[in-house]
């Protein structure tokens, strides 16, 4: 644990001026526990803004006794996010937000939280994460050594492609671009079937790809795209609402363990309330989101989804085949027959 305490504090000394936050709370004990939290949002995202006040709460709370360093996205996270993920298994971080398809590279079920046109809404993904399907989540997690928690997956929302290039309105014409995705076979996958090149690029390198052209377009939700400026760099946003995304609350096992259960019953509840009042915040950002892009310029066409699931039977099959029979069948009790 020293060289996370010494990642930490060099991470919060390099930051102090552009978002980490040390939750300290006057005239309380010294703290028995010390954490980092990392995420990769930026320090103005309703996911920072609701760390940040849940670690507060827990170390009020818990009179002292827990002290949380919660470093966003521009704190310049320690590598890439599947790096990053590796600290966290390896004990070097105590906790960490996740997108499932990157944690599926160490969690292989995680993925099935990234089936594309599997959710309606995010409201529904929601509803299918907070259920059965992720309590035999969790169980795969601890496995590998991570802790989940029952309410415990903000909201990144429904992504969509936006790009520089041309507008996406059936499969077509996604053939031959190049289009940048995050570090998951997921969203390999799925680009390919579109007769596209997925180019992997860590989240804080998008803006700069595809200013240089390395890509010509990205998948995102629209808040994301509107906190990182992306909207400086493209011209088009198409509506296909091909995948849900959530930022799933990560601990290390071990560091989890160590931990008495009357604190860990604070970090579950607090943790609880803090998702439930991120997710509802991220759905006015994604909402807000397309008038403020459409305000700088962007076009944005929305798309009939049905062709794009008709290109996507062997994905489907391919995937079910992965994550297996229990996994799948979980999903498709909260979406219906997806293949």
């Amino acid at each position: 644990m020293t060289h996370a305490r010494e990642l930490s504090r060099r991470s919060f000394l390099t930051a102090a001026t552009i978002g980490s936050m040390t939750i300290l709370a006057r005239g309380q004990r010294t703290p028995d526990f010390r954490f980092s939290q990392y995420h990769n949002q930026t320090a103005a995202s309703p996911l920072h803004q609701r760390m940040i006040e849940m670690w507060a709460a827990i170390r009020e709370e818990t009179g002292g006794r827990v002290e949380t360093q919660v470093f966003p996205e521009n704190n310049k996270n320690p590598g890439s996010d599947p790096a990053v993920l590796q600290m966290l298994v390896s004990g070097e971080i105590e906790f960490f937000t996740l997108m499932g398809g990157i944690l599926g590279n160490v969690v292989p079920a995680a993925n099935v939280q990234q089936v594309p046109f599997a959710f309606r809404s995010a409201a529904h993904a929601h509803t299918a994460i907070d259920g059965p399907l992720g309590t035999y989540l969790r169980g795969e997690m601890a496995a590998k050594g991570i802790v989940g928690f029952a309410v415990g997956t903000f909201d990144n929302g429904m992504r969509q492609i936006a790009g520089r290039t041309r507008p996406i309105r059936v499969p077509a014409d996604l053939a031959g671009l190049k289009v940048r995705v995050p570090d998951g076979k997921m969203f390999d996958d799925i680009i390919r079937a579109f007769g596209a090149e997925p180019v992997t690029v860590n989240s804080s390198g998008i803006y700069a790809a595809l200013k240089a052209g390395t890509v010509d377009a990205q998948e995102n939700p629209l808040a994301y795209m509107d906190l990182f400026r992306h909207y400086e760099v493209m011209k088009y946003v198409s509506m296909t609402n091909h995948m849900w995304s959530g930022f799933n609350l990560l601990a290390n096992q071990a560091a989890w363990n160590r931990i008495p259960l009357d604190i860990r019953a604070v970090i579950e509840r607090q943790a609880t309330k803090a998702v439930r009042l991120q997710r509802l915040d991220q759905e006015k950002a994604n909402t807000a989101a397309r008038g403020t892009m459409a305000g700088h310029g962007l076009a944005f066409n929305d798309v009939d989804s049905a062709p794009f699931r008709a290109q996507l039977s062997g994905v489907y099959a391919a995937w079910k085949n992965t994550l297996g029979a229990r996994c799948w069948s979980l999903l498709e009790a909260e979406t219906g027959r997806l293949a």
